[in-house]
């Protein structure tokens, strides 16, 4: 795939003009993705307050990689937010960026004289997308919280995990990412879409724990129809059924999802134990007593490269549980282009996981790794129309 970067025509959001006032993942996650498709992204910092991943290792170089991936495309200013007339400063900027992202405690933009209403007042056409844990109402919106209290009290966690041990350890995001990231890009272009019919911008109120809950929206309908509460490994797909994961000989893990009749019957088949076969995991037999055992037992048997070498041209719904570096170089990977060089500063270039979506006719950009400290601050100020001596003064 090319990853040279195409023109501005090209690119889906090339129109949307963004200040994004958010750190650490979610905020910065979300407005990656916007900046990789097009949008003019300026990432605002104070200058004796720093973005926190600037400082998380892994580092390349001087460079920390998280920062290098969350603050790519953008461009960075350092303002700090508690200076008298600093408010000023981000109403004259609201006037050319018509979208801004932050992700503080509810009423803490209000009280530096940059929140809704008042960024509004400056911009009718703004779009303001406010990302916290618990959203801006409700008891809880003053409340701290991370990916796991959130999941915790969404009740994702009341299901997901194992009789005997309870809820896992997750080495991903959920409500950051899937929730707070992911549902700030789905606000922010729904907002941008009506303001294309009404000329007006509104407030997205993204929470967290509020997008938790919908990723919980199936266990959730399984409980409002029948009044019980989903278990550890009491459901089709949290390990109730064969649906699950199982150790090889060499202590790896397989993946067997096969639900469908064809698909199981396929698997069973494969492992020489046609007695099992069913009606798959929607019919009766793959929810015997002991068929997750017996299954265990086989798989246990031979290697994961034993087992792979027989499921590899197989179409059942089995696959290895990867390493991240064995992810990364998966052909598949390779195939749809989703590990990219990105440039550096110093003329290097940085490998990065690619933007995920792909288009008939426009491509994401990587202009660049994440920018230094306040980097750009006179080139944006410039941009919307400071003049050398305003410039000076905020620098």
């Amino acid at each position: 795939m090319n990853h040279q970067n195409p023109p501005l025509s090209d690119r889906p959001l090339a129109s949307l003009h963004v200040l994004d006032f958010s750190t650490l993942l979610p905020g910065p996650f979300a407005t990656m993705l916007l900046a990789d498709l097009g949008a003019d992204v300026v990432q605002v910092e104070g200058p004796e307050r720093p973005d926190m991943a600037r400082m998380l290792p892994p580092f390349d170089g001087d460079l920390s990689a998280w920062h290098s991936l969350l603050s790519r495309n953008k461009r960075a200013i350092a303002l700090d937010l508690k200076r008298p007339g600093a408010a000023e400063v981000v109403k004259r900027l609201v006037q050319r960026y018509d979208i801004v992202v932050e992700q503080f405690r509810p009423g803490v933009m209000e009280r530096l004289g940059v929140g809704y209403e008042a960024l509004r007042a400056a911009n009718p056409r703004l779009i303001y997308c406010a990302i916290t844990g618990y959203g801006q109402t409700g008891p809880y919106r003053d409340r701290a919280g991370h990916d796991l209290n959130f999941m915790a009290l969404a009740g994702l966690l009341s299901h997901t995990g194992r009789r005997d041990s309870g809820p896992p350890g997750l080495g991903v995001q959920v409500a950051d990412v899937g929730g707070g990231s992911f549902g700030a890009v789905a606000g922010i272009l729904a907002a941008v879409i009506q303001r294309q019919l009404t000329g007006l911008g509104q407030m997205v109120d993204v929470s967290m724990f509020d997008l938790a809950l919908a990723w919980n929206s199936l266990a959730a309908a399984e409980y409002l129809a029948s009044g019980e509460n989903p278990g550890y490994e009491t459901g089709l797909l949290n390990g109730g059924g064969p649906y699950d994961t199982y150790r090889t000989a060499d202590g790896r893990y397989l993946a067997v999802a096969g639900m469908e009749e064809k698909f199981w019957r396929g698997f069973c088949l494969a492992i020489d134990r046609p007695d099992l076969a069913g009606g798959g995991v929607f019919g009766p037999t793959p929810h015997q007593p002991g068929l997750k055992e017996e299954i265990a037992a086989v798989i246990a048997q031979r290697s994961l490269a034993a087992w792979m070498a027989i499921f590899a041209p197989l179409d059942v719904c089995v696959e290895p549980v990867l390493t991240v570096a064995e992810a990364l170089a998966h052909p598949h990977t390779a195939a749809r282009g989703l590990l990219i060089e990105t440039p550096r500063g110093d003329g290097a270039a940085q490998r990065q996981v690619a933007h995920p979506l792909r288009f008939s006719a426009s491509q994401p950009i990587y202009r660049r790794t994440g920018a230094a400290l306040g980097q750009h601050t006179a080139e944006v100020l410039a941009e919307a129309g400071f003049d050398a001596e305003e410039i000076a003064a905020w620098r």
